[in-house]
């Protein structure tokens, strides 16, 4: 047992330490564009911060196409056929490809009116439109990213990604130098030059699963059922995306209501709990794969063992992150603002998440382990379900007006006390029937 135990552990880490560079890579596109145009002035930073907001909510709500895919292609993977599991994954990214055009032309042709809902000064406006009409053509790359990155991790394959990652990340960043001060292309050439990035990772993937195919014999071309297989797996998926987008944008309103003090003391908490996410969204991963891979071989026995250590990994690793959390608490403020007011605004608060951090590594953990069990039109269902305490909790927290430190901790305490644990019982709930194990192909 312990030597199963060793070597389950060692394919944990294999598999959600490279996860965890990739995870990191994709914000770091932003980050990269607002360094970069932050010294052309206030107004193109400002101008990108609402176009980055408007691109944020597509990719985040399309992430689906790489949770829907990995399970898919795990199960194939874990069955011995191989081929089978790659062609699931080509039908995820030509899906992915229909859906980046849709959104592409429809974005276009909307941006004006998108970027005109933040009410933002004619030349913010200006300059938000025109880095989003040419983002918005890299949205079909970076949803083809998606499913292809699931398409490896159900292969068992977290590293690719990651060097893939790494270069787009990098070409991004040198693209943007060239285009926006070599050039003189200001704003808009940093959505050139994070578009030309995101269309060479494309172009990276392509080569990676062209080989894959070549391989095991796969085909390349579009199988309309694969392809309806992965919408049907992506619907449910897409409505549980949306459950979580509504339950962050609620807050963000009532944060906004509190007060501006307020509204930037939760951005600051809510990004570092976005940080120590990531980790945890890197075991998700790794508990994706190996359900998947475990349930596809029909080893259901391996499948409960993979949830229990990686339910006691994230739930420890909650554990070191919490205790982390409380005794930074006090400084955190001051790292974001150097204010000492904004420190102490928001240290209750952080306490919060701090207690929280055990439940949140479970959380994410139970999410991963039915995401890869393909258990897609529960965690659909759970979302709504987890929505019925939490929206009555910040209308309770809206409603009574407090403010400054209380509000803040109130507002903590609906987001990570409220919504996760609603979430760790409905997962919970699910886990404990056993209905989310399928086994086979």
């Amino acid at each position: 047992m312990t030597t199963r135990s060793s070597s389950l552990n060692r394919e944990i880490v294999r598999l959600a330490v490279p996860a965890l560079g990739a995870l990191i890579a994709e914000p770091a596109f932003l980050m990269i564009d607002a360094a970069l145009v932050g010294h052309l002035g206030t107004v193109p930073l400002a101008g990108l911060g609402i176009a980055g907001a408007v691109l944020q909510t597509f990719v985040g709500l399309m992430v689906f196409l790489a949770y829907s895919t990995t399970p898919a292609v795990a199960r194939k993977f874990g069955a011995g056929k191989p081929g089978d599991a790659v062609s699931v994954g080509i039908d995820g990214m030509w899906l992915a490809l229909g859906l980046g055009a849709v959104l592409a032309a429809a974005g276009a042709l909307l941006s004006p009116w998108l970027v005109s809902l933040f009410g933002a000064s004619d030349a913010v406006a200006e300059q938000a439109n025109t880095y989003l009409v040419i983002s918005v053509w890299g949205l079909p790359a970076m949803l083809i990213v998606f499913a292809a990155t699931g398409l490896l991790r159900g292969m068992q394959d977290t590293m690719t990604a990651l060097w893939i990652a790494g270069l787009g990340f990098a070409a991004n960043a040198a693209l943007n130098v060239l285009f926006i001060y070599g050039l003189g292309w200001g704003i808009a050439g940093s959505a050139v030059g994070t578009v030309l990035a995101q269309w060479g990772m494309v172009a990276a993937y392509v080569v990676v699963v062209g080989r894959l195919a070549r391989t095991h014999s796969a085909s390349v071309r579009a199988q309309r059922e694969g392809i309806r297989g992965s919408a049907r797996s992506g619907g449910w998926m897409f409505l549980r995306t949306l459950s979580l987008r509504i339950a962050l944008l609620a807050t963000v309103a009532v944060a906004t209501g509190i007060g501006t003090d307020e509204l930037a003391g939760w951005q600051i908490v809510f990004t570092i709990f976005s940080a120590a996410a990531f980790a945890l969204d890197a075991l998700a991963i790794a508990a994706q794969a190996l359900i998947g891979k475990s349930l596809g071989a029909g080893d259901v026995d391996d499948a409960k063992h993979v949830l229990a250590r990686t339910v006691a990994w994230g739930t420890w690793f909650g554990v070191l992150v919490g205790g982390l959390l409380a005794a930074l608490s006090g400084v955190i403020g001051l790292v974001f603002t150097g204010d000492p007011a904004v420190a102490a605004l928001i240290q209750p608060a952080m306490l919060v998440l701090a207690i929280a951090q055990p439940i949140a590594g479970i959380v994410f953990v139970l999410d991963g382990v039915l995401i890869g069990a393909g258990d897609a039109r529960y965690l659909a269902i759970a979302g709504g379900l987890n929505l019925v305490p939490f929206l009555p909790a910040l209308w309770i927290v809206a409603a009574t007006g407090v403010d400054g430190t209380v509000g803040l901790i109130w507002l903590a305490v609906a987001f990570f006390g409220v919504y996760l644990i609603a979430r760790l019982i409905t997962l919970g709930a699910r886990i404990r029937t056993g209905r989310w194990i399928t086994a086979g192909a």
